[in-house]
């Protein structure tokens, strides 16, 4: 090991990448290894002021899935890992029913601080703007380089969003792959809090299984690919 990596993260992290007061990503991690605290001392906006931790990425890396949603929840600002809460636990099922594991895939969300409104005792997820959005993009470009997918499933508009760099209607990118970059494509579909919303329980049911057909078509698609 060289001197500079086993230096502490703190000292390295901060090395040519600090401006007024915020990490500017001039400077490229080496392993996602570091990605945990050098997300705690990102200031690139400000949501980091009124959260318990950032919330990066997990899972196998590299990948030939990556899954990457909208922001962390409450249970994942507590907990310090992606998809924890109450949609972590359709997604598990979900991943489950497709054949796959979660440590199979790289997890991971657009925003890696939980943006949040104080309602009594509870903290109600708000939808991170355009700005925080573009604020948190270099840490996803960080994640995509270091895991190398062949397939990144963006769950939800906002996913969608940070991965191309403009609004996205969920409906009309659905279910059909297109080229993200030279070695990845890009495939859309519903974030899983969209299932505990749906109040019909067979309409529930069924938008449920389009999303596990879904994960299977995705691997299928990088089988195939």
């Amino acid at each position: 090991m060289t001197t500079e990596e086993s230096e502490p993260l703190s000292r390295r992290a901060r090395a040519g990448r600090e401006e007024e007061g915020g990490l500017t990503g001039a400077r490229t991690l080496v392993s996602l290894a570091e990605l945990r605290g050098a997300v705690n001392e990102c200031r690139r906006c400000t949501l980091w002021k009124a959260t318990t931790q950032g919330v990066p990425g997990e899972g196998a890396v590299p990948a030939r899935l990556m899954l990457v949603g909208e922001a962390p929840g409450d249970s994942e600002d507590l907990r310090g890992h992606p998809f924890v809460g109450p949609a972590g636990t359709i997604l598990d099922r979900a991943l489950q029913d497709a054949g796959l594991g979660r440590d199979s895939v790289y997890i991971t969300n657009a925003v890696k601080h939980f943006k949040f409104e104080p309602r009594g005792k509870r903290r109600l997820h708000i939808k991170p703007s355009a700005t925080e959005i573009e604020a948190c993009h270099w840490w996803l470009g960080e994640e995509l380089r270091l895991v190398a997918p062949k397939l990144v499933m963006a769950l939800g508009g906002t996913a969608a969003r940070a991965l191309l760099g403009h609004p996205v209607i969920v409906s009309q990118l659905r279910g059909s792959p297109t080229r993200l970059s030279a070695t990845a494509h890009l495939w859309v579909t519903i974030h899983p809090s969209f299932l505990l919303r749906v109040p019909d329980d067979a309409q529930r049911r069924s938008e449920y299984a389009r999303f596990v057909k879904e994960l299977k078509d995705a691997v299928a698609w990088i089988d195939k690919h």
